[in-house]
């Protein structure tokens, strides 16, 4: 099975990557953790991609495409691409490197969730420096506010996840990524329509019963 996974920043695609990666046993694919792997291995790929970031310019979609190609070779069980394709010309290259393997994209997870919703969901989390868990002011507290339950000590906001930051994304996402699903679109692709304001249980089933199907 391979797969893309979309959707705006807040929509929940770290969580639903990870359940779907453990249902279906395919590998996690993810442009920013591979991007880093290829720079701390100082591979050549590596080495070209961190000039770009130590100089806070965007990795060029040629370096992003031979990156993420390399790592899906070696996927021969399947995977879920997250964070790639952000942009239209990075769809376009998945496409002409898949067709030259033979290969294609089974399905695009599309996960909808409406930028109202996306503000409070994401101003309000709060993430423990020390283990990495994650918790919500409103719908996922702490058993003692401010604290980690594991008793690492204080909880904190990530700087991205102020409202001034979340806007700046949400507008890039709408300029850039979004394009993404009507270039697929009007390729024919099967893209998986999943409402992501729904509870977190509820969206893993809805993608599950529509990733099912797929192979009936």
């Amino acid at each position: 099975m391979r797969l893309i996974l979309l959707g705006p920043p807040g929509a929940g695609k770290g969580t639903q990557c990870k359940r779907i990666i453990d249902k279906y046993h395919i590998a996690h694919l993810s442009s920013g953790d591979i991007l880093r792997a290829e720079r701390a291995a100082g591979s050549d790929l590596g080495k070209k991609a961190q000039g770009y970031m130590d100089s806070g310019a965007l990795v060029p979609d040629n370096l992003i495409i031979d990156m993420m190609v390399k790592a899906m070779t070696g996927a021969s069980q399947g995977y879920v691409l997250d964070g790639f394709p952000r942009t239209t010309v990075q769809a376009e290259g998945l496409d002409k490197a898949l067709a030259k393997a033979g290969e294609k994209i089974n399905a695009i997870v599309n996960l909808i969730v409406d930028d109202a919703l996306i503000l409070p969901r994401m101003t309000g989390r709060r993430s423990c420096p020390k283990c990495g868990a994650v918790y919500h002011i409103l719908t996922l507290k702490p058993k003692v506010e401010g604290k980690c339950d594991k008793g690492c000590g204080d909880l904190v906001q990530r700087a991205d996840d102020t409202p001034e930051v979340v806007g700046n994304r949400l507008k890039t996402y709408h300029q850039q990524t979004a394009a993404v699903v009507g270039y697929y679109k009007s390729k024919g692709a099967v893209i998986l329509d999943i409402d992501a304001a729904q509870e977190i249980d509820q969206v893993t089933k809805a993608v599950f019963q529509k990733l099912d199907n797929l192979n009936k």
